[in-house]
């Protein structure tokens, strides 16, 4: 793992691995709990973290797409139909938020907390409960890092374990996050897709398409999912070059493209969108199964 006077990107870009933001971020975590033998490169801007793979910085990129309390990451979807990346794989991370602050400092003496906006509202109760006032923040580890900078007593972050290892915090509190269930989904992208074999086991294929401009058209699009019995995991819409009368879906299916039933979903879909795309086929993360049986 890097640190953040090593830059990662000093090592065989083979062995790297891209993330947003400051080190010490949540997805700087997810990197090493997915990839410990990687080295993690930060990068300010997702832009940034996808431009790393594509120009052969890294081989990786660990890009979180949506979050159980938080909805989706929406500067994703912009990137992903300009990108020449394929998703091989996905991983889910737990959220724990942590109250940390300076070694030595009183909790009773805290007087503000600083993190992400969405790290903020997910630790409402911790922040009632002590009368905090809080901070906004680019990033959590960015907080981290200026709370420790700062030296003041009175300054504490929500950040990731991690963060605490990284900038020589002390953890005041461990998982303050007001929701149990808070998990972030990530996807692994590369510049080479991974084309499992369908027989590997349970399969993620993700793609988007623009559908036509006229009556049912979604409807019409869908259809062969449902006719040929494919559960369809994710659908999420988003404007194309700033007009109202184009739209393009990103959407995630289970199943292998290559399986005979999404095979022929794919080709209906096809005939009545103006373009469909493959974003990857991958094996998909034991979580799902776990999650399906807790809301069963």
């Amino acid at each position: 793992m890097s640190s953040p006077s090593t830059p990662a990107s000093s090592g065989d870009p083979a062995s790297v691995i891209a993330f947003q933001g400051a080190p010490g971020a949540y997805s700087e975590a997810a990197c090493v709990a997915r990839y410990p033998a990687m080295t993690t490169l930060p990068c300010k801007t997702f832009g940034d973290t996808f431009a790393a793979v594509s120009e052969g910085r890294a081989a990786l990129a660990m890009i979180p797409i949506e979050n159980s309390a938080a909805g989706r990451v929406a500067d994703i979807h912009q990137l992903l139909p300009k990108s020449d990346l394929h998703i091989i794989a996905e991983h889910f991370e737990r959220v724990r938020h942590n109250l940390l602050a300076c070694p030595g400092a009183d909790p009773s003496g805290l007087e503000t907390v600083h993190s992400h906006v969405h790290a903020l509202s997910q630790c409402r109760k911790l922040i009632a409960r002590l009368g905090l006032l809080p901070v906004v923040h680019v990033d959590t580890a960015g907080a981290a890092a200026e709370v420790a900078a700062a030296g003041d007593a009175t300054r504490a972050a929500i950040a990731s374990r991690l963060s605490a290892e990284t900038y020589g915090l002390a953890i005041v509190e461990a998982d303050i996050e007001d929701e149990a269930h808070n998990t972030t989904r990530f996807v692994v992208l590369s510049r080479e897709p991974l084309d499992p074999e369908p027989d590997e086991g349970p399969m993620i294929t993700s793609f988007m398409f623009e559908c036509r401009n006229v009556p049912a058209a979604l409807y019409k699009c869908l259809g062969g999912f449902a006719t040929n019995g494919v559960n369809m995991t994710k659908l999420e819409s988003y404007m194309v070059g700033g007009t109202f009368s184009a739209t393009v879906f990103f959407a995630e299916v289970e199943g292998h493209p290559a399986e005979i039933g999404l095979g022929r979903a794919l080709s209906e879909l096809d005939y009545f969108s103006r373009e469909v795309r493959i974003m990857g086929v991958y094996p998909a993360h034991p979580y799902r199964r776990e999650d399906a049986a807790n809301h069963r």
